[in-house]
């Protein structure tokens, strides 16, 4: 005796990515250290970034919890968005403790939770620039960075 068998029409995938506002929130929420050199004409430095979701709960509706701290720590390494204003701040960074323009940045991304808090690394190796950047550029580049980090 045959069986007839009912299918859909259509294949469901659930997908979960960082909210288009997380990386406003994770930057703005994170305390920042950085610390680096310029050695003649290379710049290696480091910035690292500690969330503590149970500080932020107030603004987020998702539990602020070790599952949800691993979680972002994993969304945040595979999103473009993310990696790229996390480079953005490293090289920020990067240009403040050097006192100079940097070129050809290389950015190594680590994220990683440990409990409620994620914590971002941002690895930079970098060039000196041939021409200083003006006080101006700075000026402009701190306070877009400023209004991005937020509530820091």
């Amino acid at each position: 005796m045959a069986m007839t068998r009912r299918v859909s029409l259509f294949e469901r995938a659930i997908t979960v990515r960082l909210a288009p506002v997380a990386v406003e929130l994770i930057h703005g929420a994170a305390r920042v250290l950085s610390e680096g050199t310029l050695s003649g004409e290379t710049y290696l430095g480091s910035t690292m970034m500690t969330v503590d979701l149970a500080r932020a709960a107030d603004r987020i509706s998702d539990p602020p919890d070790a599952t949800t701290a691993l979680r972002v720590a994993v969304l945040y390494a595979s999103d473009e968005r993310a990696r790229s204003e996390g480079r953005k701040l490293a090289m920020f960074e990067a240009r403040r403790l050097a006192g100079c323009d940097l070129t050809a940045p290389l950015v190594d991304l680590e994220s990683r939770a440990r409990g409620t808090e994620v914590h971002l690394s941002l690895d930079v190796e970098a060039r000196r620039a041939t021409q200083g950047v003006g006080e101006g550029e700075l000026a402009r580049a701190a306070g877009s960075i400023t209004a991005r980090r937020g509530v820091v």
